[in-house]
């Protein structure tokens, strides 16, 4: 598979070293995520698909994959835009909607969407079979674990679902929203169903011992955490919780949650 990756020029406390978007070649350009609207980004497209027409797919309605979709439009207003529909999150724009299993078609072959939701209930992964290559937005990024935004929509057990989809197609590679390439995302994918087993854990094991709060529980399960990602732990705390609540292990009375035994 042959994807031209194009830097969105957006670095920042929540997207690190910023967003990649992919573009790949073909009668119809195809370009895989919209950035948020930087000038650099913008000419990158321009250089990369020339006069050729656009197919913008959006992985999910994050801003920074989705923020630039008005200004690429503009700019070249032949563009077609595609993503699976989240209407309260959605930009007004004309969108075709994608359900899972739909084809895009590229110059490199079909890819398939792959509908896995968990760290956004609209979210999308892009699979090409033939190369067993999968553009995975933010479901995976090397070197870190993906924020679970429970109160915008972020589910754990959605998103353990969605991994287990992806590891059932074997992939080879990932091309990821954020960081570098994925050269061995299995390992990847099998680190992170551990990972949040054992996040599962801790969290339990710290309101069994009496933590009912997300406050008493950032501190015992976050310790020493620098306030920038405060925000970022309490969603994954509160995700954690509501899938354990969804389980019947806990429940809640108001802010509060206990244990069921």
């Amino acid at each position: 598979m042959k994807a031209i990756p194009l830097h969105a020029g957006n670095p920042g406390p929540l997207t690190g070293d910023g967003n990649w978007t992919y573009l790949i070649e073909g009668p119809r350009a195809v370009l895989i995520d919209a950035g948020v609207g930087e000038p650099s980004h913008l000419d990158a497209i321009d250089a990369a698909a020339g006069d050729r027409q656009l197919h913008l797919v959006v992985t999910h309605a994050h801003s920074d994959h989705i923020a630039g979709a008005p200004v690429i439009r503009e700019r070249r207003p032949s563009t077609r835009l595609s993503k699976m529909p989240w209407p309260i999150r959605d930009r007004d724009l004309a969108w075709t909607p994608l359900a899972d299993g739909d084809v895009i078609e590229t110059g490199e072959g079909t890819l398939q969407v792959v509908h896995t939701p968990g760290h956004a209930p609209d979210h999308i992964c892009l699979w090409h079979e033939p190369s067993r290559t999968i553009f995975v937005g933010d479901m995976l990024v090397q070197g870190s674990t993906v924020v679970i935004p429970a109160s915008h929509g972020g589910s754990v057990a959605a998103y353990l679902k969605s991994l287990a989809m992806l590891l059932s197609l074997e992939p080879r590679q990932a091309l990821p929203a954020h960081g570098p390439v994925i050269d061995d995302p299995q390992e990847l994918m099998h680190s992170y169903v551990k990972h949040r087993r054992q996040r599962e854990a801790q969290i339990f094991d710290a309101v069994a011992a009496g933590a009912s709060t997300i406050d008493e529980l950032l501190a015992g399960v976050y310790p020493g955490l620098q306030p920038a990602l405060e925000s970022f732990a309490r969603e994954s705390i509160l995700a954690h919780l509501i899938k354990m609540e969804g389980d019947g292990r806990i429940v809640r009375d108001d802010t509060r949650w206990r244990p069921v035994y």
